[in-house]
């Protein structure tokens, strides 16, 4: 009886919409269904490379989805055909290194222009963003003349030395995460002695780990699909160089035999999914705050 004298004394814009609240649910589901759909979409090719991977070399055009006979065979395959074992090592190591070197140089640059206060600030840092838009082949030439004349070609140097130089994906990601840290943090600091290299490490680099998962994340997966700088500086040579590039002659002498290749993919792209499952939180997180100023 109260709750019946209490809907009835309630305004009427404060009652429930029967028809407003369906509404919602609907677009709900509509976007449920949708992004459900969207991740059938994005597992189906791994799907389809998992199964094709395990199935005979006689049975790789058939359609069905699980294999009759499953056998890890093709995954034997590839590390008799291949080195693959120094081939994935050469990658990790130079995709660890450029990680590395991302990670510093981007933070001290992406430092700099977020907390030191300088004539031309502003200036010097929309001049780092036009350089997103020059390819990376028309700097191909130049460090190649570089690195020849250092003695460097034909080594993994060249394929790891430019991370050390900076990004400027990597300043304007960091760069955004730091403007969202109070300047106050930097500038107790000052009063107390703390010189720019110090706050820089011991504030905020610790306050910015999503940020760095991110940056991480981008420079890893950028270094280990990197194909053109391991084709330029290390054709032939499968002792010293990365996987695409092996991958890339696997393709040419087993070009029809898909279920050996589906295989090599799939062991490609295992460290790529380690990495972005180990750090998916921050990176989510460090994308999201990336954009608040």
């Amino acid at each position: 009886m109260g709750g019946a004298v209490m809907d009835a004394s309630m305004p009427a814009l404060l009652r429930p919409r029967p028809r407003a609240r369906t509404l919602r649910l609907g677009v709900d589901a509509l976007a449920y269904a949708l992004l459900i759909a969207g991740a059938v979409v994005m597992v189906a090719p791994f799907a389809w490379m998992l199964a094709t991977s395990l199935k005979l070399p006689a049975d790789q055009f058939g359609r069905d989805l699980i294999p009759s006979a499953p056998t890890l065979q093709n995954y034997a395959t590839i590390w008799r055909i291949l080195p693959f074992g120094g081939l994935l090592w050469n990658s990790l190591t130079v995709a660890a290194i450029s990680t590395i070197g991302q990670l510093l140089t981007c933070s001290m640059g992406a430092f700099v222009f977020a907390v030191v206060r300088f004539p031309g600030r502003q200036v010097l840092f929309v001049a780092l963003l036009v350089t997103l838009m020059i390819p990376a082949q028309m700097a191909a030439i130049p460090q190649f003349v570089i690195f020849k004349a250092l003695g460097l070609y034909g080594t993994q140097a060249p394929l790891y030395l430019p991370s050390f130089l900076g990004g400027a994906f990597g300043c304007f990601l960091l760069r955004q995460y730091f403007l969202t840290i109070p300047i106050e943090l930097a500038e107790a600091a000052r009063m107390d002695g703390a010189s720019l290299l110090t706050i820089w490490w011991r504030i905020y680099l610790p306050l910015a780990r999503p940020a760095l998962a991110a940056l991480a994340i981008f420079a890893f997966l950028s270094s280990w699909n990197d194909l053109f700088s391991a084709l330029i500086y290390l054709p032939s040579d499968l002792e010293k160089t990365t996987l695409p590039v092996g991958l890339a002659l696997m393709q040419q002498q087993y070009a029809a035999q898909w279920t050996v290749m589906m295989a090599a993919v799939l062991v490609s792209i295992a460290p790529i999914l380690i990495a972005f499952s180990l750090a998916q939180r921050h990176f989510i997180e460090g994308m999201a705050l990336s954009g608040l100023k």
